[in-house]
């Protein structure tokens, strides 16, 4: 029974690839050798090794440098998806499997985002206790704090690319196109086992009661709640809203798995600082912590501006690494909150930098706050440290 159940799983993988073969859906057939080498690199591995030949062999033939590490592009554009009208293709490839770091996030959240790539490669352990893993969620949060790149960095633990629909071309003033585009997109997907990030998708999941939408719209959201029910265990569906207020409570229920995403707290500031300062994080070492404390709030995106606007002031004027963050420090000291504030001083005063009474006269706390947490100030009088 064992090796009838095996020769049909063969039958299977040869009539997908045969069939993608016929569709000369070339990216399409390579990501399916790679799942197949890793399928049968135990039980068959000659046959592995056979496959592996022709996946290198095509991707030289291909020039597949071209296709990797560079962000949003089509893969073989003939085989994604395409608009009737506009010929314009619908989903956007991120295609990260020449390596991508780790997103910047809380132990808890990268805990649960390392839990679904997990799940895709243990399925076939989940399956033997009639266990189903994860097949869908939505990451909730505001812009700039990682959604994107999280959904890129599970497609990469995968080894798959991220397919992104991109909504502002499947919209379309003639909704029963719009109807079409999403079907199209949604099939695709799911012949192709893939990770498919549904980003803004407020967009069209709209609650239902909303008196403003029309008739078709709201079918367009039953469409996409009866998609999200019957999305594969082979395939991986996310979404991503930076308005969870406007998405109809049903899509919440279908979904898996919510992920919450949040403005990043002061430690996963001062560990995103040391990435992006790359080879000049030596140089503001002493800074680092300064540096998390004045741009609290701000989200990953907004705190990567910020260093490397840092990084350029510091090569173009040849500007003292601690003259340039302290300028930052006090430049947005007043726009933040109570907490955030006191953090920002306690650092200031640990600096040296500034007498008390500057942080005070900066920050709004008080010098006995201050110094209850800082320690007395190291700047007393004239001759001493000249305040920066």
């Amino acid at each position: 029974m064992e090796v009838i159940d095996e020769i049909s799983e063969l039958e299977k993988d040869l009539a997908n690839l045969a069939r993608l073969a016929s569709e000369a859906a070339t990216e399409d057939v390579r990501l399916l050798l790679a799942k197949l080498v890793r399928k049968y690199r135990v039980t068959r591995p000659e046959l592995a090794s056979r496959l592996d030949l022709t996946l290198k062999s095509s991707r030289t033939r291909a020039n597949a440098p071209t296709l990797l590490r560079r962000g949003p592009q089509d893969t073989d554009a003939s085989s994604m998806p395409v608009d009737a009208d506009s010929r314009q293709s619908l989903i956007r490839v991120f295609d990260d499997r020449g390596g991508l770091p780790p997103p910047l996030l809380p132990l808890a959240l990268l805990t649960q985002i390392q839990s679904l790539a997990r799940e895709r490669h243990e399925r076939a352990r989940l399956a033997a206790h009639g266990i189903r893993p994860t097949r869908s969620a939505i990451l909730v949060g505001p812009p700039g704090v990682g959604k994107t790149l999280s959904a890129r960095w599970i497609a990469n633990q995968l080894d798959k690319p991220l397919w992104a629909l991109d909504l502002t071309t499947v919209m379309s003033s003639l909704l029963g196109k719009t109807g079409s585009n999403l079907r199209a997109v949604f099939d695709h997907a799911k012949r192709n086992e893939a990770v498919l990030l549904l980003d803004e998708i407020d967009a069209i999941a709209k609650k239902r009661s909303d008196e403003s939408d029309v008739g078709e719209l709201k079918r367009l959201v039953s469409a996409i709640l009866q998609e999200v029910d019957a999305w594969p265990d082979s395939g991986l569906l996310l979404a991503a809203t930076n308005h969870p207020e406007l998405i109809d409570p049903a899509l919440w229920r279908r979904f898996d798995a919510v992920l919450n995403f949040e403005s990043p707290t002061t430690d996963v500031l001062a560990f995103a600082v040391r990435r992006f300062l790359g080879n000049d994080v030596a140089m503001f070492e002493p800074w680092i912590e300064l540096l998390a404390s004045s741009l609290h709030g701000k989200s990953l995106s907004d705190v990567e501006r910020a260093v490397n606007a840092l990084r350029r002031q510091t090569v173009l004027d040849d500007a003292d690494p601690a003259h340039v963050v302290m300028d930052l420090a006090t430049q947005g000291a007043q726009n933040l909150d109570k907490p955030s504030r006191l953090q920002l001083a306690i650092e200031l005063a640990r600096s040296g930098a500034l007498s008390h009474n500057k942080i005070m006269a900066l920050t709004g706390v008080a010098r006995d706050t201050i110094r209850k947490y800082a320690g007395p100030s190291p700047i007393k009088g004239r001759g001493r440290k000249r305040e920066m």
